[in-house]
């Protein structure tokens, strides 16, 4: 899971957030909420990889934090919309084909 605040104050800034968030996406995340967005990889040595990447494209005052879980614990996720419990994510597949 990739979290983050990036500067968005100037047009400059925002191109920039613009284009980390379609970096996550072409890397294959799912955005959960705006700066929350969501991978499965198949195991420890591919999130470490993905890992490296992201550090590598934090834009300038950028703040980017990832956090890793197994699927047992993304599982046990509970989401609440308003004041209501509602079904956790769906888990994404590992592959699509377009």
């Amino acid at each position: 899971m990739a979290l983050f605040d990036l500067p968005v104050l100037t047009k400059a800034e925002r191109k920039r957030a613009t284009k980390f968030r379609q970096f996550l996406l072409d890397e294959g995340f799912m955005m959960m909420q705006l700066s929350c967005y969501l991978r499965f990889t198949a195991g420890k040595e591919q999130a470490e990889t993905i890992t490296g990447r992201i550090g590598r494209h934090v834009p300038a005052h950028g703040k980017v934090d990832v956090v890793w879980f197994t699927d047992r614990q993304y599982a046990n996720i509970r989401s609440f919309r308003g004041r209501h419990d509602g079904p956790r994510p769906a888990r994404p597949d590992q592959l699509s084909l377009f």
